[in-house]
């Protein structure tokens, strides 16, 4: 190895752009694989020998083991503390160890929170994506990519649409198993498995089912799942667009109805990594499809009856948002101490929660208010009077049988307040 091939802690220092005032860098974190050392660049070398401590897990220390010099510290557990003890150690040199990206779910993202760029050098190794991209033959831009690994395997259910390749990263050994049982009960049992463990090292093994006769034993806690899925008739798959069908969740007729859910969610008008508060949440149809339209947005139910919210429950993991918060009870009460909203829908109960919403919405912030009972409609008429906004008559008719012959049937009229909060 020649002097230019290795970069030490002291050489990584310099490397700091900008004047001489600005932080130096001790902090250096380093991709490694299944393969170990022997699949890391001089420069990862080099940095993991130099440092006078090296955190990782039990198996990343072990697999740099060989080039490890300093102190090796494993992981606290919980990991909940290893950041402060990182900071702890600001000034020394200090090398983390992470699988393959760190910055692909891994623990660079979360250090890069509390630790200024100009302070870190990344030596980014291949992430399990991919190696399992390459091992396929899948490019990376046209595949989903999913981390089930620490979060619910319901994530998935989004993603389930006839025709897509998924890259799914499982937390365990039992993780392929549990995903193909949930894809066979979904309607998606049809669906090719692929599972890929410990890729990159000498224990790589590739093996392939069907998720409806999955029966693949001894699976490696390190795998990735590659699912080609196919979509039996009457699976669950989730449009795209807002306004699912009725059928789709559980409820008791107290749920706003498709095309009226379309509307609202359209005059709610969702964007990235925004809170809903749902009051009066009912089958929580519309925090579920708020959540559906981004990974980012956040939603708050809001339903004082038990049975409708453990309904409510069931829904949001049916549909993959596993995510949405629920709070139990009745608005204004249940409102307190909540994070601030960017929108708020009301669909029952704005007698009572209309002031307490409008005065917790954060300044240009959006409120939806659907009324079907006409003391709800002379109130939303009244608000709208005096704060302006706009005022929406929803009336809808369907086609059923009457006798032998078919008329239009109509449904309770809407009246919908949309109000932007100054």
């Amino acid at each position: 190895m020649t002097h230019s091939d290795r970069l030490s802690p002291h050489a990584a220092s310099s490397l700091a752009p900008g004047p001489a005032a600005a932080p130096r860098r001790w902090l250096f974190i380093v991709g490694i694989g299944e393969d170990g050392a022997e699949g890391l660049s001089p420069v990862a070398r080099g940095l993991i020998a130099d440092a006078e401590i090296v955190f990782g897990g039990k198996r990343h220390l072990e697999l740099a083991g060989s080039l490890i010099r300093g102190e090796a510290r494993p992981w606290p557990s919980p990991f909940d503390q290893a950041v402060s003890e990182v900071l702890a150690q600001r000034g020394r040199s200090v090398c983390i160890l992470a699988s393959g990206d760190p910055f692909f779910y891994g623990v660079g993202a979360t250090l890069v929170r509390h630790v200024d760029p100009g302070e870190t050098l990344v030596v980014p190794g291949a992430s399990s994506f991919s190696l399992a991209a390459a091992r396929l033959g899948w490019p990376l831009h046209e595949t989903t990519l999913v981390s089930l690994h620490g979060r619910a395997l319901d994530l998935i259910r989004p993603h389930l649409h006839p025709g897509v390749r998924i890259l799914a990263l499982t937390p365990d050994g039992a993780g392929p198993g549990a995903l193909a049982a949930l894809l066979t009960d979904s309607g998606f049992g049809g669906s090719q498995v692929t599972v890929l463990e410990a890729l990159g090292g000498p224990r790589e093994r590739i093996r392939a089912t069907r998720a409806e006769s999955f029966a693949l034993a001894d699976v490696d806690s390190l795998n990735v799942v590659a699912l080609d899925v196919e979509a039996a008739a009457g699976a669950r798959i989730f449009a795209r667009a807002p306004g699912l069908a009725d059928a789709l969740f559980e409820h008791d007729g107290q749920i706003t109805k498709r095309e009226i859910r379309a509307v609202t969610l359209s005059s709610l008008a969702p964007r990235r990594g925004e809170l809903l508060w749902d009051i009066g949440a009912g089958s929580g149809s519309i925090g579920i499809e708020w959540m559906l339209a981004d990974p980012s947005m956040r939603a708050i139910a809001i339903e004082q009856r038990p049975d409708r919210a453990a309904r409510l429950r069931r829904n949001a993991a049916a549909f993959g948002v596993p995510g949405l918060e629920l709070i139990e009870g009745r608005a204004p009460d249940a409102l307190a101490g909540l994070s601030a909203p960017h929108a708020i829908f009301i669909g029952g109960g704005a007698t009572h929660a209309l002031d307490a919403a409008i005065a917790a919405l954060r300044s240009g912030g959006r409120l939806v208010v659907n009324a079907v009972t006409l003391q709800t409609e002379s109130l939303l008429l009244a608000r709208h009077a005096a704060l302006g906004g706009e005022l929406v008559r929803i009336a809808l008719s369907r086609a059923s049988a009457v006798g032998g012959e078919t008329a239009w049937r109509p449904a309770m009229p809407i009246t919908q307040w949309v109000w932007t909060k100054p």
